[in-house]
């Protein structure tokens, strides 16, 4: 078992571990426009917009559904409004509901994702090292279809989604739910996400060590550590030590 202090490791799922295949705007447009929707030359840019201001006005993924099957509903619900914004922003269409339940099953499918280039190594290495690894995700259920798609569900002891917490990031509810799995001591844990606010400070409200992962930026101001890659993740646990 390594030495260091920190006895596990917690990731946040979606561009950190693994990004879509293109963008979320580019697989919109490509499945609206099979079902109707008129396309310009505004179109990709419109769709992304209007995606980034929806998802930040939706409430968090929290929901009082217990059941497996209400849980899914409940997810597909949160997400149809946030895609109904979309296009009521930038162009409704007749076939809409079809193209919502067509698009909604496209980013459950492992091929529309892609890991970053060192994600199997360094999670296969903290394994070797001994640490424990768990998930802290705002993803829904289709996280589970799409991590053992992508080969890598096997390398982690736990994962801790906000359908199933009843909590979202930055909650401290779910960083706390995640950390009971492991029944470890705040101060034996670390979290890395790309999100300054959800992962960051969302950790550090625990009393997790809180690391930001900014892939291809500028170094952003962070009240954690920052990483530009997870290969950056296993000088810093040495240096934890």
């Amino acid at each position: 078992m390594t030495q260091s202090r920190i006895q596990v490791v917690f990731f946040d799922a979606a561009d950190t571990l693994f990004h879509i295949h293109g963008s979320v705007a580019d697989v919109y447009l490509q499945y609206a426009e099979k079902h109707g929707f008129k396309k310009t030359g505004e179109s990709l840019g419109a769709i992304k917009s209007a995606f980034g201001r929806a998802f930040r006005e939706a409430p968090p993924p929290v929901f009082a559904a217990t059941e497996p099957a209400a849980i899914k509903q409940s997810e597909r619900l949160w997400w149809f409004d946030i895609v109904h914004n979309v296009f009521y922003r930038v162009g409704m269409f007749e076939a809409f509901d079809e193209f919502f339940e067509e698009v909604f099953a496209v980013f459950e499918r492992p091929d529309s994702w892609r890991l970053f280039p060192e994600t199997l190594d360094v999670l296969k290495t903290l394994k070797a090292q001994g640490f424990e690894l768990g998930i802290i995700s705002n993803f829904d259920s289709r996280l589970f279809s799409v991590l053992r798609g992508l080969e890598i569900a096997e390398l982690f002891d736990t994962i801790t989604i906000s359908s199933l917490a009843h909590a979202a990031k930055p909650s401290a509810r779910i960083f706390q739910q995640a950390l009971d799995k492991h029944a470890v001591d705040p101060a034996d844990a670390l979290h890395v996400g790309d999100s300054e606010r959800d992962d960051v400070k969302g950790a550090q409200s625990v009393g997790l060590t809180g690391v930001l992962l900014a892939r291809g930026e500028p170094s952003r101001p962070s009240n954690g550590t920052t990483i530009a890659s997870l290969n950056d993740l296993l000088p810093l646990l040495s240096r934890l030590q």
